[in-house]
């Protein structure tokens, strides 16, 4: 098996329970110039030792070509993800995630593969216009980085439509858990506050987000590459349970045992029409094909993420946050 973006959170979470199901696993992490593994640091060490580790670039055709050469599966993550960044700098979101994922499709075709695994994203959907979210909404693209991913995600739709190619779409809702980027928003608020922040500086608090640890959507990618019958379809993975920003800093709170004042901070503030304000999913669709349902709830979750913040406090910089 391959996985792109194997370094990633994400990445990383499903090449440990591939390695640990006894899959042979080609880990592609980007290359930078330097040794480090980023989060496949914090494999264990048998578990790193069983990797083929193959450093690149996803916008390489010739690489991406390859590393697929010979794969039974492939999972495709690597992907450009700060939204926020995606307003600096649209034209890398569009060369990794378009082009990027455009390599992927061409490089599978190409070598026969069996079954790619195309990770999506909720972000795709925009603000609800109905709730729950399932696989037949609109897509609308209210960030670059949605539009990027719309666009690799038709591009998959179109390699299936086109070639036939083997290719299952999952669309994560707002995956959490450990060694997900201090900036998103559940590291933010459980950093600030273990950090000893004397105020919690955060976005808007009304957005609300249907919150799935990270085990669960690595259940799912699986899932979706083991199935039968399912290519060229989409699979929403999502509790099917929506909580708000304020209302989840309360809940973090709670959690760890300190309640501060909240801040506005202008700098995680989405422009208004960029804001997608509900994500609320119908996980219907991937219950009943493959066989996935959630099973780490909410509070679980956010222990196991503060047991991990706490374990590595350089994860969180107090400096960002004035503390």
């Amino acid at each position: 098996m391959l996985v792109t973006g194997a370094t990633g959170f994400i990445g990383s979470h499903l090449v440990q329970q591939l390695v640990s199901d006894g899959a042979s696993v080609r880990a592609m992490a980007h290359y930078r110039g330097d040794p480090t593994l980023g989060n496949l640091e914090f494999l264990p060490a048998e578990a790193r030792a069983a990797l083929t580790v193959i450093k690149g670039d996803v916008g390489d055709p010739f690489f991406v070509r390859r590393a697929v050469e010979g794969c039974d599966i492939v999972f495709h993550l690597a992907a450009l993800i700060g939204i926020p960044y995606s307003y600096v700098a649209p034209a890398s979101y569009v060369a990794t995630n378009v082009q990027g994922t455009l390599n992927v499709l061409e490089a599978c075709r190409t070598e026969g593969t069996p079954r790619l695994v195309h990770t999506s994203t909720s972000e795709a959907y925009g603000t609800a216009r109905q709730t729950p979210i399932d696989e037949q909404h609109p897509l609308q693209a209210q960030s670059p980085y949605s539009a990027s991913k719309i666009g690799a995600d038709k591009l998959a739709e179109s390699y299936h439509c086109a070639f036939r190619l083997p290719v299952v779409t999952i669309r994560p809702f707002n995956t959490f858990g450990p060694r997900q980027s201090a900036r998103a928003v559940i590291p933010t608020i459980a950093g600030q506050l273990l950090a000893g922040a004397g105020s919690l500086r955060l976005g808007s608090l009304t957005p609300v987000r249907d919150l799935t640890f990270v085990t669960d959507t690595v259940a799912g990618l699986i899932r979706g590459a083991l199935a039968e019958n399912v290519d060229g379809e989409v699979f929403n993975l999502g509790v099917g349970r929506g909580i708000s920003i304020g209302d989840l800093a309360a809940r973090i709170m709670a959690l760890v045992g300190r309640e501060i004042p909240v801040e506005t901070d202008a700098a995680r503030v989405r422009p208004e029409a960029s804001e997608v304000l509900e994500l609320l999913s119908d996980n219907a669709k991937a219950r009943e094909r493959l066989g996935w349902e959630p099973a780490v709830s909410l509070d679980q979750g956010l222990e196991h993420t503060c047991e991990f913040l706490r374990a590595n406090p350089a994860w969180v910089r107090p400096e960002d946050y004035g503390v």
